[in-house]
């Protein structure tokens, strides 16, 4: 259903609109984009993971790596921007 006009009770001048109860507000659009976001951000979690040390005596450079100090964070941070942007961006 479209969009019907009504009159305001309080003040007839202003026209409210009821819109349709089954529509959704998202589009197509947005929810890949929210499905992108989400892989996003599971990539560059499985990124940071690992790097344990066998014992907490030894040094383990490991946890340093490009990976994880610079690669992973940057993945997630575009993950949040994408689902940001996904549900700002107005559907058609």
């Amino acid at each position: 259903m479209a969009k019907q006009p009504t009159l305001n009770k309080k003040n007839p001048a202003v026209k409210e609109t009821i819109s349709d109860p089954s529509a959704f507000a998202f589009g197509r659009e947005n929810f890949i984009l929210l499905f992108v976001a989400l892989g996003l951000l599971l990539i560059g979690y499985v990124l940071m993971s690992g790097g344990k040390a066998e014992s907490p005596d030894v040094y383990n450079p490991e946890v340093f790596s490009f990976r994880r100090i610079t690669l992973a964070p940057l993945i997630v941070m575009a993950g949040y921007a994408v689902g940001i942007w996904a549900i700002l961006k107005k559907s058609k």
